[in-house]
């Protein structure tokens, strides 16, 4: 019985972490605002407890949850909708590093050493500072890095050329299934798709794992191995 307990107590916690997951949103880890890495923590260490803590009321920590969740939803409504207040509940980016100069009182600002600076800047592939002209320290914690004019890629704007801009691909098959909706977004239908199977050299989209059509409706199909 106590084992029947706790596997229910489990399985409600996991719900409601679920919904107010779905409820905050989805964010990257490095994405997270430092208020909702707490609250993520808080809230995961409530739902472990309404898991294997039986003898207390079980929604007591749930009100605890919803609050936690609901703090997270209204300071993101906020931050939205009131841009004065970012700069308080997000923070604000800093400038490590500008036409060479690298300023010191800026890096204790954001509580970081010289060495995990340079740590950041070769993770984002800049092994010489003099490559760069402007290094910014964002509030999720990340490094964006402007390079000076003559170390950034080259593009097809410098070189005066105008590529036709390329769109994302539209699944129509996955794991065997025809995506019957997305094919009706393209202007197709099933019958096309069975004549173009066919063309390929197939009979079935049960062979197939994955299939992509961009937009001249061109098919690419993968089979899993």
């Amino acid at each position: 019985m106590e084992i029947l307990k706790v596997a229910l107590a489990a399985l409600f916690s996991a719900a409601a972490l679920f919904i107010i997951a779905k409820i905050i949103g989805h964010k990257q880890v490095a994405q997270l605002e430092f208020f909702d890495y707490i609250t993520g923590i808080t809230i995961g260490s409530i739902g472990a407890e309404i898991a294997t803590t039986l003898e207390k009321p079980w929604w007591k920590p749930i009100i605890s949850m919803i609050v936690f969740g609901a703090v997270t939803v209204a300071l993101s409504f906020t931050a939205r909708k009131v841009p004065k207040s970012r700069k308080y509940i997000n923070g604000t980016p800093t400038i490590l590093m500008n036409n060479g100069k690298i300023y010191k009182k800026n890096m204790k600002k954001a509580k970081l050493e010289l060495s995990e600076f340079m740590l950041l800047c070769r993770q984002e592939g800049y092994f010489n500072l003099n490559d760069i002209q402007t290094a910014v320290f964002e509030y999720n914690g990340k490094l964006s890095i402007l390079p000076i004019s003559t170390k950034r890629p080259l593009n097809p704007e410098d070189m005066q050329l105008l590529p036709k801009q390329e769109s994302i691909s539209t699944e129509v098959i996955m794991d065997g299934r025809v995506l019957s909706e997305n094919l009706k977004r393209r202007g197709l239908d099933e019958n096309w798709l069975k004549r173009q199977l066919s063309n390929q050299g197939y009979t079935s989209a049960k062979e197939l794992f994955l299939g992509l059509c961009d937009e001249n409706n061109k098919l690419t199909l993968y089979t899993g191995e």
